[in-house]
């Protein structure tokens, strides 16, 4: 996907939210429209947006929808607000979404409402705007870390889709294609809901990017053949102590650790959530259905209960490097300089 294939947008004809639903790939590619909050919060929860930027856009375009959609000024600020909260319960790990609702609030603090409005939908078209700014200086510095030639494993979906275009771990991965280095992916397809075989290998196969996709238990074994270079993942929140990204990332950390491979976390500032540590954090547990019931075949016995964390937490001294937009951070890692405003 080129920096003009878009993931998330604002539709300025129908004050509306056009998205790309990732659910329907890679079978088909499938564009909705959003005219609710609720539908939004919907789309959210059901992973048809996903991924920590894409969910900082969607934030913020979710507070501007509220507005635009706003027919009472006498309750205008109560009911931003309320939507707000609403959509920021949606999905507790990835602080994108919440960061992303905060920056359009505070634009259009003590606003008329017709005023508000219109800076509601500034603030989030720019932030939809920055977010691609941002993947593109994040990914050709990190371009630098990968291999001439080589091959580097990627966990879930850090792409286009997982921001408004062209991704953070598959930013790096593109912005190092570009500059002709020959780098082939190894894609784990990323249990239970495959968004690395769906999506990652969607992606980079569109592109004409060498890609493999294996089961995620596949990796340590690879890994000992020495046929991985590198991995490169994204991230949900950046803590004190602690990368929380797809879960199976710290599997991925430990083995590479093990056998002396780089591990590199591409995550923009506005993942870092600089006051807080992996203890504050918490993690989403997502229903039965996406083991139990794998795409409508049942794969569980019933009464067999499970355990479906959504993310893990990667403590950051498996950590080799942390690429964002602004420099690439090494250890020893300290992030209080990267508070959001």
């Amino acid at each position: 996907m080129t920096k003009e294939t878009k993931t998330i947008w604002w539709n300025d004809e129908n004050n509306s939210v056009m998205m790309i639903d990732q659910t329907k790939l890679p079978i088909e590619l499938v564009v909705i429209e959003i005219t609710s909050v609720e539908r939004l919060a919907e789309a959210i929860c059901h992973l048809e947006i996903r991924g920590a930027p894409a969910l900082g856009v969607a934030g913020a375009f979710g507070v501007a929808l509220s507005a635009v959609s706003c027919v009472s000024d006498a309750k205008f600020v109560e009911t931003v607000a309320a939507d707000a909260e609403f959509l920021r319960r949606t999905r507790p790990t990835a602080v994108n979404l919440a960061w992303g609702i905060d920056k359009v609030l505070r634009s259009i603090e003590n606003l008329p409402s017709e005023m508000a409005k219109f800076f509601a939908v500034m603030t989030a078209k720019n932030i939809a705007v920055d977010d691609e700014k941002c993947c593109m200086l994040l990914g050709y510095k990190g371009a630098s870390l990968l291999p001439q030639n080589g091959t580097v494993l990627t966990h879930c979906n850090a792409g286009a889709l997982a921001c408004s275009t062209w991704g953070t771990a598959l930013g790096m991965i593109r912005s190092a294609h570009k500059m002709g280095k020959k780098i082939s992916i190894i894609s784990c397809e990323t249990r239970p809901l495959l968004q690395g075989a769906r999506l990652t290998a969607w992606e980079l196969s569109h592109d004409n990017i060498p890609v493999t996709s294996i089961i995620d238990s596949e990796a340590a074994y690879l890994m000992r053949q020495g046929k991985i270079d590198c991995v490169v993942v994204g991230a949900d929140r950046v803590t004190k102590d602690a990368i929380f990204n797809k879960i199976g990332t710290y599997m991925h950390a430990i083995c590479a650790k093990h056998h002396n491979i780089p591990f590199y976390v591409a995550a923009p500032t506005s993942t870092f959530d600089v006051d807080a540590v992996e203890a504050d954090i918490t993690v989403e547990e997502r229903g039965r259905d996406e083991i139990a019931a794998f795409f409508g075949k049942t794969t569980l016995p019933d009464g067999v209960p499970i355990i479906n964390h959504a993310f893990d937490a990667t403590p950051l001294d498996l950590v080799t490097a942390i690429i964002t937009e602004k420099c690439v951070i090494y250890p020893p890692y300290d992030i209080s300089s990267f508070r959001q405003t």
